[in-house]
């Protein structure tokens, strides 16, 4: 049985674990293999006041992971999704899009206006997203400065 649970801290190797599967893979190649950077970058995303995570669970398997907080905003309360991921093998299951209903219900529920994400034109994630109903902010621009 598929259901969606608020993640927490005590949860944490089970995410990483999750997490390092999916994006050390294509088509995101990230480079994970600093655990130590993983932990606090995890850490980072659920172990906050604002933080606002769920699990997506096949039985007790976690399957998917949105990891995120809640940030109060002119416009009115947002749900901000820093991470957003299905179990590479469950992908094409029509699973993301219920998880993403799921959540959108949770977020209406709890009077929370809207969810912005980002994500790069040249995965597989931004046209789920656009088929999800997410729409570009044409005027937003994200801007990055590497320090060496």
């Amino acid at each position: 049985m598929i259901t969606m649970k608020e993640l927490s801290i005590e949860q944490i190797e089970e995410i990483k674990l999750l997490f390092f599967n999916i994006f050390s893979n294509k088509p995101w190649n990230d480079d994970w293999s600093d655990s130590a950077q993983l932990h606090q970058y995890i850490e980072d995303l659920i172990g906050n006041n604002n933080s606002l995570s769920f699990g997506l669970f096949d039985d007790d398997k976690l399957i998917g992971l949105s990891l995120g907080y809640v940030m109060h905003w002119c416009a009115g309360t947002e749900y901000y999704i820093f991470e957003f991921c299905i179990e590479t093998e469950r992908q094409g299951e029509g699973l993301g899009t219920d998880f993403l209903s799921r959540i959108e219900k949770y977020a209406k529920n709890k009077k929370i206006t809207h969810i912005f994400l980002q994500t790069e034109r040249t995965v597989p994630a931004y046209h789920f997203y656009q088929k999800n109903g997410f729409s570009e902010i044409k005027d937003h621009v994200s801007l990055f400065k590497f320090f060496r």
